[in-house]
């Protein structure tokens, strides 16, 4: 079997690119320009993403829309189908499909996923959401638990399934909290030892799933101080398993020649903001999830309507890259990005700020490429 790259190269500086497969993709405006998540789009963007160098594509798993005058995020393209089709039509880059244990049935997603990495070469991943969007449990006929214990014990038992169908080879029995399976098995099995996993935690529950699971958590930051911290205590609880494990991050970029455009855009968009859109987003994640301490959420709009409450990263190439370089100094491995036109921006982003990139150490150079001093 072979190795996942995204589980390569643990000192380079990871970058992925983050819900193209929704309407909007992370910035919850009105503005008319807003990310429109068509197939043709998203393909074009996958190619180009792939070209500049970027490790990996992660969507957003989404059922229902955030309402509001755009109804954020109300057309989805479904994560493993996306994944599917994004893997055969591209050679090198990683693609995730996003999967709620509550709504998957285990043994069917062990076969979808080992037929995606089939189909990809060895280039799947799984990012696991144990769940915490109620409206989207009722609009499906379930209940989302109360408590976050419960979430996670299923999630558990139900990542537990996948491992051991993906490594043995015979039929088993489970006989679970939540699954009872008989003699179940499946083939294909993935084409790669170890299939990357992705985990978003913000709950002490949650983080202690990452730990034991997770390859890359991901977090929210408020702070990079206190991200800082947080990555210490994460890894080193990670280590006294006997794991390692990378904390990556959600950024929104605003990239342009003068950090006076860069702001002017940036507040174009913001000041466009769909405003029914994020109450909705603000009000569920407060009543239902800790991807954000409660205590910040109402200062945190803007970064909401900007991308979905990512760290801002707004400036020139210089700027940004220093952003990046400060978010790899608090011990972050790797971001992934929204952009309000993930085509129209990325080729600017792969000519001004991967070669910045380089120059710091953040990024081998690509096959060609010149670094910028």
């Amino acid at each position: 079997m072979t190795r996942n790259a995204m589980l390569s190269n643990p000192a380079e500086f990871k970058l992925g690119l983050f819900s193209s497969n929704c309407s909007g993709g992370l910035a919850v405006t009105t503005a008319p320009e807003r990310w429109d998540n068509s197939w043709a789009n998203n393909l074009e963007m996958a190619r180009l993403a792939e070209r500049a160098g970027f490790d990996f594509l992660l969507p957003i798993a989404r059922w229902i829309g955030y309402g509001g005058e755009t109804d954020f995020q109300g057309s989805v393209l479904e994560t493993i189908t996306w994944a599917t089709g994004l893997l055969a039509h591209t050679e090198r880059i990683n693609v995730f499909a996003t999967i709620h244990t509550a709504f998957n049935h285990p043994v069917v997603v062990a076969k979808q996923l080992a037929t995606m990495d089939q189909i990809g070469g060895g280039r799947a991943g799984l990012n696991l959401v144990a769940g915490w969007n109620r409206p989207e449990y009722e609009a499906l006929g379930g209940q989302l638990p109360d408590d976050h214990e419960t979430r996670y014990r299923f999630a558990q038992e139900w990542y537990d399934v996948i491992q051991r169908l993906w490594q043995e080879n015979d039929p088993f029995e489970f006989d679970g909290e939540f699954w009872q399976l008989a003699r179940t098995y499946t083939y294909p099995k993935p084409l790669v030892d170890k299939m990357p996993v992705i985990n978003a935690a913000g709950s002490a529950q949650g983080r202690e799933f990452a730990v034991l699971n997770a390859d890359f958590l991901f977090t929210t930051v408020i702070s990079l101080e206190q991200t800082a911290q947080e990555i210490a205590a994460l890894k080193q609880k990670a280590a006294s398993i006997g794991r390692s494990m990378g904390v990556m991050t959600l950024a929104s970029c605003y990239c342009r020649p003068t950090e006076a455009e860069a702001q002017e855009y940036y507040r174009y968009i913001v000041d466009q903001a769909d405003e029914g859109a994020i109450d909705n987003i603000m009000a569920i994640m407060f009543a239902n999830a800790e991807s954000f301490p409660k205590e910040a959420l109402a200062s945190l709009r803007e970064r909401f309507a900007a991308g979905h409450g990512g760290w801002p990263l707004i400036g020139t190439p210089d700027q940004v890259a220093d952003g990046l370089e400060q978010m790899a100094s608090a011990g972050l491995g790797g971001t992934v990005f929204g952009f309000v036109d993930y085509i129209k921006e990325l080729p600017y982003f792969e000519q001004e700020v991967l070669p910045r990139l380089e120059g710091k150490g953040l990024r081998l150079p690509r096959l060609g490429s010149s670094q910028v001093a």
